[in-house]
């Protein structure tokens, strides 16, 4: 693996099969620095279904993992859990199920409730567990093929209203209402990791990390650039 500097934080390039171990890397390094519990929040998309295809066959997830985590999602779809496009209900059926969290360690939005309800109930339920001064210990991040991330898309309202709050409901033209952390949030959030895998992203990728700042969400990355790091493949790095 190697490791390059950016405005937006520092690059991981490898194989897959690294970059996930790096991820679990993660896990394991957020669990002994951060007491009994630690939040961390997943990302939606293809790129995690094959982390967690991985992370199952691999049995990659530790005892002190496991007893310590307790997981959400960085952004969600305003679907059921059990729906496909769901992405806790996702992560739950393919990883933290099959890995045996118990259910008191899961955190997913209250999604069968309208998006504003749901955002200020996740906002509510979140600072009497966890308190207000923190979002996640660790935030997992994609990137789209538009530059977006979590569901702060372009033109979003979340890259101009600055509520203070850490997480909130956004419709998105075209794709619905998504629950999403918000810029504030991740400002929050102790360490962020994106992964961005396969040669479709390669162009992008490029068009982010090389080009004028301020055109994509994804830039956004660059406030708390310290504390963010990018596992990218081979693939997306061509």
């Amino acid at each position: 693996m190697r490791h390059e500097n950016t405005p937006y934080g520092r690059l991981c390039i490898g194989s897959l099969p690294e970059l996930y171990t790096r991820l679990v890397d993660h896990f394991e390094t957020t669990a002994g620095s951060s007491g009994d519990a630690f939040t961390v929040g997943l990302t939606g998309g293809s790129t995690p279904k094959a982390f967690y295809e991985w992370a199952v066959a691999s049995k990659a997830l530790s005892d002190v993992v496991r007893r310590h985590a307790v997981w959400s999602v960085s952004d969600e779809r305003m679907v059921p859990l059990s729906d496909s496009e769901s992405n806790f209900g996702t992560a739950d059926r393919q990883w933290l199920t099959p890995m045996g969290v118990a259910p008191e360690r899961k955190f997913p939005w209250p999604v069968m409730v309208d998006p504003h309800s749901a955002a200020a109930a996740f906002q509510m339920r979140w600072q009497e567990r966890f308190g207000s001064e923190r979002a996640f210990d660790l935030c997992l991040l994609g990137m789209g093929d538009d530059g977006h991330t979590a569901s702060i898309f372009p033109g979003s309202p979340l890259l101009i209203v600055d509520s203070g709050d850490y997480f909130a409901p956004v419709d998105v033209p075209g794709k619905g209402w998504r629950l999403s952390i918000t810029p504030d949030g991740l400002a929050a959030c102790g360490k962020i990791v994106v992964m961005v895998t396969g040669a479709a992203k390669a162009e992008r990728l490029k068009a982010v990390l090389e080009g004028p700042e301020g055109v994509y969400p994804v830039q956004l990355l660059s406030r708390f650039s310290e504390k963010v790091e990018w596992l990218v493949d081979e693939l997306a790095m061509a």
